[in-house]
């Protein structure tokens, strides 16, 4: 068993990573730390564990394996690397880096010492995903041309009639970059991008991107932070098209529905529902009592920042110093002299129904 600390109280882990780690049996919750020794206290009552005032206490503690960090972004490679330096494995909330250069530390010093370091991206492990690639490898739509996706969280209203967004535009482009990187495979260019520098509630509300894979196909994504809700993805072939909604933000109950369409007619595939928190925890878990190559893993890391300095939404984290060339017009900086924003609709005709 995996004995796992958690650095920082935030919302997902009490309200989806945390709960699945209850329910895996390969790992163990051993401590809990907060800057605020209450709420270390009010995650430990709930989910078991030590409460710990303070992340470094805990990097000291001899009952912590490995440590899951939830802080915000700009916090993630300081506390990985003061994790890695402790010897312990990291499973870190995505994007790992606002900055290449920092990915490329806590990878180096990962090797280093013979650590994993994995982001949690939970998504991957749904199996929903993996039934699109295999229908995908099988021919279903043809040759795939174009990878479409959209995420966007709509504002949290506070109890005082306020609002205030529930997430960070690095966080949320996170997912259909690597949702792309997922169907179109390593050498993705981005061909395009921007991102608005500025909204009613904070910097950088909303952007898009462009980008191409060496077999000619190319990815259009779209996300923001102040938006209608949208979560999915849409793979246009050169003989049919299929869309899958609720693609990131999935409920462990959720039963997924693949909309394809070829030719004149359309059909939806119902999939079983699946826990990808429970089997990211999992995953991680495996990876360090098995002994796995952990090179997977820390070679995604580096992937990953190298996409997100690219395509502009590291700006508040001053991605300037990483070579990345901004351009602000009209409230919107442009990244590589194009915008990419689009997002692709599912067809409307009336489907037929199919069971998984």
């Amino acid at each position: 068993m995996l004995r796992i600390g958690v650095l920082g109280c935030a919302d997902i882990a009490g309200r989806r990573m945390l709960p699945s780690m209850a329910r895996q049996p390969l790992v163990e919750v051993t401590a809990v730390a907060s800057r605020t020794p209450a709420r270390a206290r009010a995650f430990t009552d709930r989910f078991g564990g030590t409460p710990v005032t303070g992340y470094a206490r805990l990097l000291e503690r001899e009952d912590v394996d490995a440590v899951y960090l939830p802080l915000p972004p700009e916090l993630h490679a300081q506390w990985t690397l003061r994790a890695l330096a402790a010897g312990k494995h990291v499973l870190c909330e995505k994007p790992f880096a606002l900055r290449y250069a920092d990915a490329d530390k806590a990878v180096c010093l990962a090797r280093e010492r013979g650590l994993l370091l994995m982001e949690s991206f939970m998504f991957l492990h749904h199996s929903q995903h993996a039934r699109v690639r295999r229908l995908l490898d099988d021919g279903l739509i043809g040759e795939l041309q174009l990878f479409g996706s959209e995420f966007g969280i709509p504002l949290r209203r506070e109890s005082d009639g306020t609002h205030r967004r529930a997430s960070t535009l690095p966080e949320v482009a996170a997912y259909p970059l690597r949702a792309a990187r997922l169907f179109l495979g390593p050498g993705l260019r981005v061909a395009g991008a921007h991102v608005r520098a500025a909204g009613p509630h904070g910097p950088a509300p909303a952007g898009g991107a462009l980008l191409t894979a060496p077999s000619g196909a190319a990815a259009q994504l779209a996300y923001g932070v102040e938006h209608a809700y949208r979560s999915g993805y849409d793979l246009w072939g050169s003989r049919g098209r299929l869309r899958l909604e609720r693609a990131f933000s999935t409920p462990d109950e959720h039963v997924p529905v693949l909309h394809v369409e070829r030719g004149a007619g359309v059909e939806e595939i119902r999939l079983a529902p699946d826990a990808h928190f429970t089997n990211i925890a999992g995953v991680f878990a495996r990876a360090v009592l098995d002994g796995e190559d952990f090179t997977p893993h820390t070679e995604a890391v580096l992937d990953h920042a190298r996409d997100v300095g690219e395509v502009g939404v590291g700006r508040e984290a001053d991605l300037l110093d990483a070579g990345a060339a901004f351009d602000v017009q009209d409230g919107h900086m442009l990244v590589g002299g194009a915008e990419g924003a689009f997002q692709a609709q599912p067809s409307p005709a009336a489907p037929q129904v199919v069971s998984a």
